[in-house]
């Protein structure tokens, strides 16, 4: 059986209407696709606490959740299953900076569909283009 993982993705807001997109560096798995930034759940974590924990690590920055689910998704990968749960926040302190990722881009609702997403994370992609 292949090994599931339950990973949240904070869909970051800004003044400007713009959502914050990742580009998944070459050496991560899934290299050089899009994604929302966030993480793995670790054991007694609950999802928003982990979200803040991830991006605290990731982007060096603080962020606020709205406290739902935007969008939970399973995606079966080649060696893996994951469960991604999407959560809309904003930042409370300091800016987002590409740590771990190779890039990090603002763009509008309108234009997410120009980049290549990783998989798992298309079907939040998708809703959050109806959203406008």
């Amino acid at each position: 059986m292949k090994k599931q993982v339950k990973v949240v993705a904070a869909i970051i807001e800004n003044e400007n209407n713009e959502i914050l997109c990742a580009l998944r560096s070459p050496e991560m798995s899934i290299p050089n696709m899009w994604e929302f930034p966030g993480g793995k759940v670790e054991v007694n974590e609950d999802i928003f606490t982990a979200l803040e924990r991830e991006i605290s690590e990731e982007l060096d920055c603080t962020v606020e959740t709205t406290k739902e689910v935007f969008n939970d998704n399973m995606h079966e990968y080649e060696t893996f299953i994951i469960n991604l749960i999407s959560i809309k926040c904003r930042v409370v302190e300091g800016l987002p900076k590409a740590s771990e990722h190779s890039k990090l881009i603002w763009l509008k609702r309108e234009n997410l569909d120009s980049l290549k997403w990783a998989p798992a994370d298309i079907p939040a992609v998708e809703q959050l283009i109806q959203e406008k």
